[in-house]
């Protein structure tokens, strides 16, 4: 492999004009010479095809939810459970059967999202059973693709400049879908109903396999040139190869900054500082990117437009997420205003945007603090609570202008305000707290800005009956969903008959965090009809602090058990059942292992938001 013309556009010389068994192994050490382009080609396309049809057996799933949830929400507005008793029955045998043994199963027994511990490293989650399957298919079909050699060759080094070829091909191939599922922005995102949290999982497994192609791809040649040293009996060149040959030298930077990928991205190191994990990322990943896209110019090589448009779409994204800051962050005279307010264990957050958001139940946004930490990084936190308001005059005065006159209130547009409870731990959000907390009214007002809004993709009007599990901070993710239900019931623009709120908290010291807001839901119409709240203590200051304020605000001291909920719930449900949690990986685990006890016995949904990255 160098700089030199490639001996034949097309790979392997036709045999009339060359003797593959008496071609010296040196021969196959550079360009095209042995790689099979035509198999090449055929592995790229039925990878491609694979990923298509995957993405269209998912759409059509997804279309066919939709349309069933469609029609349970028509027929169920105005109705009573009585009338919801057909949809809270299953149609078939094997849509729940699926559900229960793959689509909602961990991979093992119980354990998903609840991170596995070596003293104080995070070790990472196991993907769920369905994401295996995928997974496993994909990469096993690289390795099938990568094993399809002509092992009849009579020239060894012919063979593995096969592999080389092969395996190179693969790595270029899978960068792309490597790079869009890793973007925030993926189209596939709303498009497939999959959340970012799910395409990251695969963001990371192909990664992976983009980095072991790579090495593969590097090992192959080094065995190649090794033959082809041995071969006229002289030392081995290999290392000499690299001299002023911006091919290779560009082909190893570009290993070389996946290899660091690979280590540093593993679940341990990534989680013990994931700002600067990020930071390294991002600049190591743009690295192998223009590496790659190098080599292969460089080297004329198939495939080298999908690098570039790689980078293309790389930048793409960056551009959409920093024009979508701009946009809703900045104005010409004004900007967002964050006032920080220190709460026990954590932050209440507020946002003032500068223009108006069009907001979803179950929405996440990604916060940033220039002046609060030297990282551009930003972190993902759900969205509490949200107002529109009119944006308040600033003085008393009548207007005495045309100016005046044209900037009264009437004239202005709306103010969106949104709120995040940002749970202290480590990093920004400790620097944060401990700045609010010194303050003389624990209050600050810093800059800021936040991007987003994402997620929030399902909806749960349909739905006659919905539990709403929360742990700890988790609360945050299901306030706009129970407030969104509560004034679709008072509408009666929803299927809605009972609304259960669960939420496990270890001290009563985390009610400050969300009380102006549940005061607010508890005053809602029609409240007490369908809402239930059940708060679970699992460590109170004192027990006699442990006591429920009504029969629909109930307070319990000790653990929360999902599966006793959800039995309990389930026997009394009306219509169909949708189970959604918010929490700590292990905690989320028990609700969707209680969820998956009873699929099988009545329409019940299962989702979690998570940011397991």
């Amino acid at each position: 492999m160098t700089s030199k013309p490639i001996p034949h556009a097309h790979g392997l010389p036709p045999a009339s004009n060359y003797s593959i068994c008496s071609m010296a192994p040196g021969n196959f050490t550079q360009g095209l010479m042995g790689v099979n382009l035509q198999m090449d080609k055929v592995s790229s396309y039925t990878l491609w095809l694979t990923i298509v049809a995957v993405c269209l057996i998912i759409v059509i799933a997804r279309l066919v939810q939709g349309g069933v949830s469609l029609l349970r929400h028509l027929f169920n507005l105005n109705s009573d459970h009585v009338q919801q008793a057909y949809w809270a029955r299953n149609g078939s045998k094997a849509w729940p059967w699926l559900k229960k043994r793959l689509i909602y199963a961990p991979l093992f027994r119980k354990r998903h999202n609840r991170n596995f511990q070596m003293g104080r490293l995070n070790m990472g989650t196991l993907p769920s059973r369905f994401h295996t399957v995928l997974l496993t298919l994909y990469i096993m079909s690289n390795i099938g693709y990568c094993c399809l050699l002509n092992y009849k060759s009579c020239n060894r080094a012919a063979i593995i400049a096969e592999l080389r070829g092969r395996t190179g091909h693969l790595a270029f191939v899978n960068m792309m879908p490597l790079m869009v599922f890793g973007g925030r922005n993926n189209i596939l995102i709303p498009l497939l109903r999959v959340s970012f949290d799910t395409f990251n999982i695969f963001h990371r497994w192909i990664g992976r396999l983009v980095a072991v192609e790579a090495i593969a791809h590097t090992i192959a040649w080094m065995a190649g040139k090794d033959i082809a040293d041995r071969h006229v009996n002289q030392q081995s060149t290999m290392v000499l190869a690299f001299n002023d040959n911006p091919f290779l030298s560009w082909g190893l930077a570009s290993l070389i900054a996946m290899i660091i990928i690979l280590i540093q991205a593993s679940s341990a190191i990534r989680h013990l500082a994931y700002e600067t994990f990020l930071h390294l990322h991002q600049v190591l990943a743009f690295l192998a990117f223009l590496g790659a896209g190098i080599h292969g110019h460089t080297g004329q090589l198939p495939l080298t437009n999908y690098v570039y448009v790689t980078i293309g779409l790389w930048f793409l994204e960056r551009i959409v997420r920093w024009a979508m800051i701009a946009y809703h962050n900045f104005g010409l005279r004004s900007c967002t205003r964050v006032t920080v307010e220190a709460l026990p264990e954590a932050c209440r957050v507020t946002y003032q945007l500068k223009r108006p958001w069009q907001m979803r139940p179950g929405c996440h946004v990604y916060a940033h603090f220039p002046t609060l930490t030297w990282s551009l990084t930003s972190h993902p936190f759900s969205i509490a609570w949200y107002d529109t308001l009119p944006t308040t005059i600033e003085s008393e005065k009548l207007p005495t202008t045309t100016v005046d006159l044209a900037n009264t209130l009437p004239n202005r547009k709306n103010t969106t305000t949104i709120t995040l409870i940002m749970s202290k731990k480590s990093g920004m959000t400790a620097k944060l707290h401990a700045r609010a907390l010194a303050a003389p009214s624990n209050s600050i007002t810093i800059p800021g800005y936040i991007e987003g809004p994402y997620g929030g993709l399902e909806s749960l009007h349909s739905y006659g009956t919905v539990l709403l599990f929360a742990g700890g901070v988790g609360i945050t993710h299901q306030l706009s969903h129970v407030r969104d239900l509560l004034a679709s019931y008072d509408t009666s623009t929803s299927a809605i008959q009972n609304i259960v709120l669960i939420w496990s908290v270890r001290t009563q010291d985390a009610f400050d965090w969300v009380h102006p807001w549940m005061s607010e839901i508890l005053q809602m119409p029609h409240r007490r009809d369908v809402l239930k709240v059940l708060l679970f203590v699992t460590k109170p200051k004192h027990a006699g602090d442990v006591v429920s304020r009504s029969t629909q605000v109930k307070m319990f001291g000790g653990r929360c058990k999902p599966g006793r909920i959800v039995e309990e719930e389930f026997e009394k449900r009306k219509g169909a059942m949708a189970v959604t949690v918010c929490g700590p990986g292990a905690f989320a685990d028990e609700v969707r292992g209680a969820v998956r006890e009873r699929v099988e016995e009545g329409v019940v949904d299962f989702q979690e938001e998570s940011f397991s990255w």
